[in-house]
This record gives C-alpha cells, structure tokens and sequence, in this order.
C-alpha cells in the first residue's frame, strides 16, 4: 500500500535508506540549494532538515529526486507498472455477459472507491491560527543568487470554478511578498488562472487553500495536466489506492487533503498583482519578473510539530522530472486512447518537459507520423512541445543515442522535417513572442515508396543468432 501521508513515506524512504537527517545548523537562503546540488552529484538520498536557521520546523526535500524514490512513493515495482495498471483499468471492454460482468466487478469497484471523502476531524488543523497569521514559522528557502525572494516551491493549489464550482488543484511556485502574502504564478494556460480570471471578471475573491507536505500520491497528482473538470483529488485516490481524505477549510469554502502537513486558506484579489520574480527555474535560466495575482492568507492550520516538503527547481534532471516521468506513464494509456498506433513516449530530461518529446509508433500509411504529431500538438499541455520526433516501433526511445542514429540515417530534411506555429510554454526563452512560438516535427519512421524511397530501404547490419549463440556459449574461453 502506498504511503497515506508525509510521515509514512519519510519512514518507508528510511527503511530503504533512502532517507538522511542533517542536524548541522543550515541556512535556508542558498545554502540549503547548494546542499542539494552536491548530493546530487553524488546520487545522495533525501534529505530532512532539522536546525534550519531562523524556524523550528523541520525541512524535507528532495523526496521524490530518483526514479527508485516515486517507485517507493506509490508503492510499484517500476515506473512502466503505472501504465499497465492504468491501461488495464480503463481498457475493460463491455461485459458481454455473466462471466464478463463478474470480471469486471473488481475494476468496478475499485473506481467507485475513488472519490474523495470529506471528514470531520484531521490532522492538518490540529493547530488553527487566524490571529496574525504569518509565513515566518516555516522555514521557507530561497533557492538561487537571483531570486526575487523565498519561494514555497512544492504546493498543492486548490481553487473551485467560479462558475461551474469544479475544483482544480495545480502546483505553481508561490513567491514570499511578506508573512501573509504571496504571489501565485499562475500562467495564462493554466486551470489555476482561468478561475482567477472568471472572478476577476465577477469582481469577486477568488478562494484559494494551499495543501503543503500532502501525501506523496496528491503531491504528484497537484502536477498532472489534468482535464477541465476532472478532479486531481481523484487521480491521487487511484495513484494511493484509496480515497482522499479532506476537510472543509475553516476560513474559505474550500476542502484541503486531511493528511497534509500545512495548509494556507485565503484569497486572490480580482485584478491585484505585483511583480514576481525573477525565479530560478526547471529550465535551467531564470525565468524574469512579470506581474502576477497576490495570494493573501487568512488563516494558518497544521499539525502538531508539523514537516515543510519543499523542492529546488532547476536545469534537469531534478525532483520535478522524476515527477514529470511518473506522470507521463499514468498518461500514456490515454494517449493511446486518442492516438492507439502509440507504442512509447520519452520526454528527456534535456527537453525540459516541453522542448522535446520522441515517440515511437506502429506506422500503416505514408505521413503517418505527420499524423501522429499534429494530434500530439492538439492535446492538453503537449500543445507547448517544442520538438517532436517520431520512430518506428522497436526503437529503444529511452536510449538517445539510438534515436538519434535513426533521425541521422532515416531523414531527408527536407521532406522529413515539418514545421507549425502555435502556443508555446510561457517559460519558452527563444520564442519570438510571448506564448506564441514554432514547433518542429522529424518524422524519422522507414520511408515507403509513397513517401518517395527509391529502391529498398537497406538492411540494418545484425549479427546472425547462431554465431551470437556459439560466442555466448565460449565466451569464458575467451578470456574475458
């Protein structure tokens, strides 16, 4: 079972040593940042901060920085055991009759148990402070030389439509303005944003709870690109096998996860904003200043003693790709649904999430993988792929050495490279307008005789199975 708060997963990442207490006395501007940095290097485990300078809260971070950590976190085997377990649940065809019908019951059964439950009492509010609430208690980093400030970095945002009251919950950077107010970055293409600017429009607050230190399934689910409407609270029931517990705020009308560390109850004022930034971010440059929306607190709950979980973004990969990577295999059943021909998809670390995606595919007609791409660019937070680079299926997509030998060798720039406009992520330096850039398509697929091949696409040079057998068998022989 995964874990079903903050504590469970730091005891399970301990049990497993993935997990080290530093006692030293650390500062939580920069120093904390360079820490992780080192570790890093030398592929270190998590961490938990016990004396950091200026609060008496302890700090962890870094909990989901390696693909053994996110497998421990939602407790499977492997990142690919996410894909097939979606896969079979949303694959179950129509009971055609009693046999059927009773197979399906446990799938059944098991999405009916989903849904999030409101309760009554919760750890997160074992502490209540309304009076003077302030940020100062918590020991909030400051991540890079030229952030505009202390970030909380690992939030989980949760706001409701003004409009159809459908919930959203996103996870967007929150810069420190002073102890009770903060900016709230919500890009324009954002589920987050969209609701601030429906009540802007109302000239109504927009209420808004912040989940820190949740259980580890909400904290992954807060960064899925979720469809309108479709509650994260839901995916995190799946991703930790049973449902969300939460609780309704005690100053907003709102509920927060019952299990979480911290929470934040206020409001966004319609048409407020100051400038944040500049910020340190996942794309390795300091994303600058712009003016965004002033989150302002109105009450402070937690637990007892409670835990900060914050992150440090910044050139991958990082905390946020082991995320993003998990993310991407719960998705990939769904991709399949739209585009079934899928076989794999890679978003390396080197694409920063959304400059570069590789995909491989069963091809069954000439352009196919045009196909394939343009639907990509219409779906969701693909949308922002700057590249995208199609293979036949059988290629490893996960081995950038091998696509790019197939894109070297299965190209004639071109015919083969293709070219769009369209949105691109706010956070796209070299597009020549804000939200607005070019994508490029390599359709590096064999080439049929429609497509123009002359002649017979050559042999890929492969050793015959009897001689790999005989040298296999005497290999010792050898020497080696």
């Amino acid at each position: 079972m995964p874990p079903q708060s903050l504590r469970e997963f730091l005891k399970i990442l301990e049990e497993h040593n993935e997990l080290k207490t530093v006692s030293t006395k650390v500062s939580p501007e920069l120093e904390i940042t360079e820490i992780i940095e080192r570790k890093n290097r030398q592929g270190g485990p998590a961490l938990l901060f016990n004396n950091v300078a200026g609060s008496d809260v302890p700090l962890a971070i870094d909990l989901f920085g390696s693909e053994k950590r996110i497998c421990l976190a939602l407790d499977v085997e492997s990142l690919d055991s996410l894909k097939e377990d979606i896969s079979s649940l949303i694959k179950t065809d129509f009971p055609k009759n009693w046999r059927d019908r009773l197979k399906s019951i446990p799938k059944l059964k098991r999405l009916a148990g989903m849904q999030p439950k409101i309760v009554k009492k919760a750890p997160c509010q074992e502490i209540v402070i309304k009076d003077k609430p302030s940020l100062n208690i918590f020991p909030i980093i400051k991540c890079w030389p030229q952030d505009g400030g202390k970030y909380i970095t690992l939030p989980c945002i949760i706001s409701k439509d003004p409009e159809t009251a459908r919930r959203n919950v996103g996870m967007y950077r929150m810069q420190v303005f002073d102890d009770q107010s903060t900016g709230m970055h919500w890009h324009i293409h954002k589920h987050g944003a969209a609701h601030y600017q429906k009540s802007s429009k109302m000239k109504k607050p927009l209420e808004v709870a912040v989940a820190i230190g949740a259980e580890p399934a909400v904290s992954i689910a807060s960064g899925a690109p979720m469809p309108e409407g479709v509650d994260e609270f839901l995916l995190a029931g799946f991703l930790k096998r049973k449902p969300v517990k939460l609780v309704k705020c005690i100053t907003v009308d709102l509920e927060a996860p019952a299990e979480a560390e911290i929470v934040l109850e206020g409001v966004v004022q319609p048409g407020k904003q100051r400038p944040e930034g500049p910020f340190g971010d996942h794309t390795g440059h300091y994303s600058q200043e712009d003016l965004f929306p002033v989150f302002q607190i109105k009450c402070i709950t937690h637990r007892k003693n409670p835990i900060y979980q914050t992150t440090v973004t910044g050139r991958p990969p990082r905390e946020d790709f082991y995320m993003g990577q998990a993310l991407s295999k719960i998705f990939f059943p769904l991709l399949q649904m739209v585009l079934p021909e899928l076989v794999d998809i890679n978003l390396p670390a080197e694409g920063v999430f959304h400059n570069l995606a590789i995909v491989s595919m069963k091809k069954q007609y000439p352009w196919h993988a045009r196909k394939v791409m343009h639907t990509l660019w219409g779906m969701g937070q693909l949308m922002f792929t700057k590249i995208i680079i199609v293979v036949d299926e059988g290629v490893n997509i996960h081995d950038l050495s091998e696509v790019w030998w197939h894109v070297g060798n299965n190209i004639d720039p071109h015919y083969d490279v293709t070219f769009t406009e369209g949105p691109v992520d706010v956070l796209d330096a070299a597009a020549r307008e804000k939200y607005l850039g070019t994508k490029m398509g390599i359709d590096a697929t064999i080439k049929t005789a429609e497509e123009g091949l002359r002649g017979d696409w050559p042999e890929i040079i492969t050793m015959s199975q009897d001689i790999k057998d005989l040298v296999s068998k005497r290999w010792q022989e050898y020497g080696f």
